[in-house]
């Protein structure tokens, strides 16, 4: 397959999780959601959809730089990658689609573990693939926090 269309295909697939974590968010988000208590430092709603959206780009050119690499690890980082991409693609159903903060922390928690497990798999295939990974580790760091907030207040 021709390096261009792995690049798109790289980049269609995280876009397609966050649209359908996307669906099971909108039925919540402006009703569930807004009763709950909330972190001081939550972030205004409109925030969440630019910053995934560019994340799963980053993560999708990752994706890319692995996907045409020769590299022997590179079947194992595939697996890593799509493991991390299900857990991500599942947290949206379990948070918003559940309304449960529980369930949400049950997900995310794996999810960052398998971001830096990605990360440490990466590096030796290509730097860079690793270095794409990096903003979304540190927004789901602060998603998990988020999230963790969210159990505690409620």
């Amino acid at each position: 397959m021709k390096n261009i269309f792995k690049l798109i295909i790289s980049i269609i697939i995280p876009q397609i999780v966050g649209g359908l974590g996307a669906l099971a968010t909108i039925s919540s988000v402006q009703s569930w959601y807004q009763t709950i208590n909330k972190p001081f430092f939550t972030p205004p709603s409109w925030v969440f959809g630019p910053a995934w959206t560019t994340l799963y780009l980053l993560i999708g050119i990752a994706l890319f730089l692995i996907w045409k690499s020769n590299h022997p690890m590179k079947k194992k980082a595939l697996w890593l990658f799509g493991i991390q991409l299900f857990l991500n693609g599942i947290w949206s159903p379990a948070f918003f689609g559940m309304e449960s903060p529980i369930l949400g922390l049950l997900v995310i928690v794996p999810l960052w573990i398998m971001i830096v497990v990605c990360i440490r798999v990466f590096f030796p295939i290509n730097k860079i693939a690793s270095y794409l990974m990096v903003p979304y580790l540190l927004w789901v760091s602060f998603a998990t926090a988020l999230n963790a907030g969210i159990w505690y207040l409620n």
